[in-house]
């Protein structure tokens, strides 16, 4: 037996490739053995960027008595959670069941078979209050298996019967529901910092863009004042990197000080078209600064140079926690001078107590930026150890990231950041979609092998649909229509509305897995929701049956929307965009006057197209005026008259 780990595409497998543990892939072969050798498996599910995944390797998955217990008495395979979603879901639903909660590394002990017995999430390696030791554990584990094997065996398999799927009844999202998501909302907001709930606090994207749909519908002052609070407070807090632009994945503290400070791609692409929509209604400098800060960091740093981008920057530098990001009150000065470095430390809050560890601050903007300052202190960080890319690309996520890059592009006028999301759109029509169908991920131009996820159908569609609107170019369009048509025939359950996160033909799991909720992600089925309803409203070919699938799947997540919208922000945008009705602007004869006052007007869930007359179904039948660009404003399917000038446009958008 031997690592088998080194010839993995997946950045989080390489890093175990050297563990004294003999690790599998995921795979029909890794099962076999344990039912040869007659042992349970150890999965281990984690990811590149996992601060406590990192923790738990070295100290017990490089520890070699460890490891030459958990090669005698356990066949031990490692997944990447990004990679493979579905066994993660799968897994992690077992896990939040039986432990309570949930959280990566996620370590599960399954039978020969899949079925799962036992789960939890981090052991480290001496007890600890509540919290027994990874060897007391394993050495439970290995007792329970020899002597009680088959109530064991029994166990597994009713959980496995416990966690079968059971899609939610119908229920109609009607503007009472919407209302009550917004009081249901201010229930859970923190006043005094932005966001919701308490520690840890996560930027909550999704929500954030229903409110502000919510807005734009009915002009709710409260909606649009829990938007900018928490905006406010996450670029202006640790969560935020004030020097280099993007957002760490969560603060620890309920005040947005300290940040668990990996950099994820679908974070970043998800606020980028936040902070885009809040500056087309608020067009504050701090937001447009954010917009632009963010939409170079996701360009420059998670860039790859086949063009796609990259899952993440690690939270680890060296094997430290946010070692690159941190400073002192002296390193301020080294860097600064006395003078400007006292005048640093008050801009940004770094004490000499410190609000991280060992006397070191994040930093925060505490007054007005000064460029200058944060220009010097970037020089010098960057001379630091930088944290770890974790380089592989991820179909979903990167759609996320051209959606948001070419509404970003088009709303303020920086073609680079729409020619950006064209190559990462090229990279992945090029190398992820073979035959008609996506894989999930590739690495260095080569794909990986685990087959695309309903996610993945949903947010490439998105982003496409976000391409063809902000280049006027036809093919975007057919090719979305292409992956929806794709999704509606493999992903659909039995029942309207109803869909799988895996395909019809793909890898038979213990459970196949279909999670509604809204989480750090769209879910698979709101994703693709949201697709369906943007194709619709452009014109696709099969507009009313995309219509009426969109339709059907928000009704049957609507008790989730009802009952917990901290967790439905993606359903409740889709459903905002349906009660407002179908807004669309097409944009003919190229004009980037008529284009920008078109992006920065319509309402979120409304469409722009711009190009030449009759180059998309949205331009179709729309001709120029006396040989003038002209733009047609429709709601409803119904048209005003055409405008020429942008103030007649912008007074036709917000009539």
């Amino acid at each position: 037996m031997t690592n088998r780990l080194a010839s993995a595409t997946s950045p989080y497998l390489l890093q175990h490739a050297d563990n004294p543990v003999h690790w599998h892939p995921w795979g029909p072969e890794a099962f076999a053995e344990a039912r040869e050798r007659g042992v349970p498996v150890l999965l281990s599910v984690g990811y590149a960027a996992c601060h406590w995944c990192h923790v738990m390797a070295h100290e017990s998955f490089e520890d070699e008595v460890t490891a030459q217990y958990l090669n005698e008495h356990f066949v031990n395979v490692k997944v990447d959670r990004e990679e493979r979603p579905d066994v993660d879901a799968v897994y992690m639903a077992v896990t939040q069941a039986l432990s309570g909660h949930g959280g990566w590394p996620m370590t599960c002990f399954l039978t020969p078979d899949g079925e799962p017995f036992y789960a939890g999430t981090y052991y480290p390696p001496a007890p600890r209050p509540g919290l027994p030791s990874f060897r007391q554990v394993l050495e439970a584990i290995t007792h329970a298996w020899r002597e009680q094997g088959d109530e064991v065996r029994e166990s597994a398999a009713s959980i496995v019967s416990q966690l079968a799927f059971k899609p939610l009844p119908e229920s109609t999202v009607d503007e009472d529901v919407l209302d009550g998501a917004v009081v249901s909302l201010l229930g859970h907001f923190d006043r005094a910092h932005g966001g919701f709930g308490g520690a840890p606090k996560f930027p909550p994207s999704m929500v954030l863009e229903f409110l502000l749909r919510d807005h734009e519908r009915t002009g709710s002052v409260e909606a649009l004042s829990m938007v900018r609070a928490t905006c406010d407070a996450m670029a202006n807090g640790g969560l935020y990197d004030q020097l280099a632009g993007g957002f760490a994945r969560y603060s620890v503290d309920a005040g947005w000080v300290v940040p668990h400070f990996e950099k994820m791609l679908y974070d970043n692409a998800l606020l980028l078209r936040v902070y885009t929509h809040l500056s087309r209604l608020d067009p504050a400098e701090r937001y447009r600064a954010v917009v632009r800060e963010t939409a170079e960091f996701v360009v420059r740093a998670l860039g790859t140079e086949e063009g796609g981008f990259a899952a993440s920057l690690d939270a680890d530098t060296d094997g430290v926690e946010g070692s690159t990001y941190v400073w002192t009150p002296r390193q301020l000065a080294d860097v600064l001078g006395p003078v400007e470095g006292a005048r640093a430390a008050v801009l940004y809050g770094v004490t000499e107590d410190g609000t991280f560890e060992d006397g070191a601050s994040t930093l925060r903007m505490l007054g007005e930026p000064d460029p200058a300052i944060a220009s010097a202190l970037l020089a010098a960080r960057d001379l630091r150890p930088q944290p770890g890319r974790d380089d592989k690309v991820v179909t979903a996520w990167n759609g996320l990231a051209v959606a948001a890059l070419a509404e970003a592009g088009a709303v303020h006028g920086e073609p680079r950041w729409v020619a950006a999301a064209e190559r990462a759109a090229e990279l992945l029509l090029a190398v992820h979609l073979v035959d008609g169908r996506l894989l999930r991920t590739s690495r260095d131009g080569v794909a990986g092998t685990a087959a695309g996820v309903l996610e993945d159908y949903g947010c490439l569609a998105e982003g496409l649909l976000a391409l063809h609107q902000a280049t006027g170019q036809q093919r975007w369009l057919t090719v979305a229509c292409g992956l929806l048509d794709t999704a509606l025939e493999r992903f659909a359950g039995e029942q309207p509305g109803v869909y799988y996160d895996t395909a019809d033909d793909a890898e038979a799991l213990v459970q196949r897995p279909s999670d509604p909720s809204d989480n750090a992600t769209p879910s698979g089925a709101s994703s693709l929701a949201s697709a369906l309803l943007t194709a619709s409203v452009l014109g696709a070919p099969r507009q009313g049956e995309y219509r009426a699938a969109a339709e059907a799947a928000v009704a049957r997540a609507g008790l989730l929307a009802a009952r917990e919208p901290r967790f439905a922000g993606n359903w409740l945008s889709v459903a905002e965009a349906l009660a407002l009705g179908p807004v669309q602007v097409a944009v003919v004869g190229g004009s980037p006057e008529l284009a920008s006052t078109a992006w920065r007007g319509v309402h979120g869930g409304g469409v722009v197209v711009t190009g030449d007359p009759d180059a998309a179904p949205l331009l179709a039948d729309r001709p120029l005026v006396d040989g003038s660009p002209a733009a047609y404003v429709c709601r409803g399917y119904v048209c005003d008259r055409p405008v020429t000038t942008a103030d007649d446009l912008a007074a036709a958008l917000h009539r």
